[in-house]
């Protein structure tokens, strides 16, 4: 499907389910949710090591990152509303990047070197940020999520959850590994190399790309808020 298309399957498709778990949360059966979360993630994150194309990497990714939309769900619904908004925010920035670009492998990401640099490095600061590492905005709702499972005396669960994350991590690293590492940026024409075609959605990036990998700062007031 064309990225603009899986954008929207990964994006405003999860707005209603979400909105539904939200509403019925208090109903929820803990254990159903306990057995969807460890599923989801576990799947996700194994599904995603073997892919070459970056559509089924972040369809892979989705899954997983439902899984800890879903946990969380009955013991603090506004955690949910946070890591779906901070996943749709992260999300919408990497497509976006990848649709400008024209890429949809990782062996493209490689070429990409030398269509735009700035370009590159958005798309790794969002994978980074998608998997959950510190400093990057992704790591703050699964850290809150964490947090709130330990204080709820679940923490097996939690540490379940952290383990199944690290898959995850591990295929979006591995996706800057071969990009950055293996392949170097051949180019005879470096003159125009930081530059890209200016247009709405290229001038939406630079502000998206902020607000999803640099939020982690304001997490002590969405705690309170939450």
């Amino acid at each position: 499907i064309p990225l603009s298309s899986g954008m929207i399957l990964l994006t405003w498709q999860k707005i209603a389910p979400t909105a539904l778990l939200y509403q019925i949360s208090p109903s929820l059966n803990m254990e159903i949710l306990i057995m969807l979360a460890i599923l989801s993630t576990v799947l996700g994150g194994w599904g995603g090591l073997n892919q070459t194309q970056m559509r089924k990497i972040l369809a892979y990714s989705s899954i997983a990152h439902m899984g800890w939309t879903v946990i969380i769900a009955l013991i603090n619904p506004n955690l949910t509303i946070l890591s779906l908004m901070i996943y749709i925010i992260t999300t919408l920035t990497l497509f976006m990047t990848l649709n400008l670009s024209s890429t949809t492998k990782i062996k493209s990401i490689s070429n990409l070197w030398n269509k735009s640099t700035p370009m590159t490095m958005i798309v790794f600061l969002t994978l980074l940020s998608l998997g959950g590492l510190p400093p990057l905005t992704g790591f703050m709702p699964k850290w809150l999520i964490l947090q709130e499972l330990i204080i709820n005396n679940n923490p097996t669960m939690a540490i379940i959850m952290a383990l199944s994350a690290l898959l995850n991590l591990f295929f979006y690293m591995r996706i800057i590994y071969v990009s950055s590492l293996t392949m170097f940026p051949t180019s005879n024409n470096l003159k125009h190399h930081w530059f890209f075609t200016q247009t709405k959605t290229a001038n939406m990036i630079p502000t998206l790309t902020t607000i999803s990998s640099m939020l982690l700062p304001l997490t002590p007031i969405l705690i309170i808020m939450t």
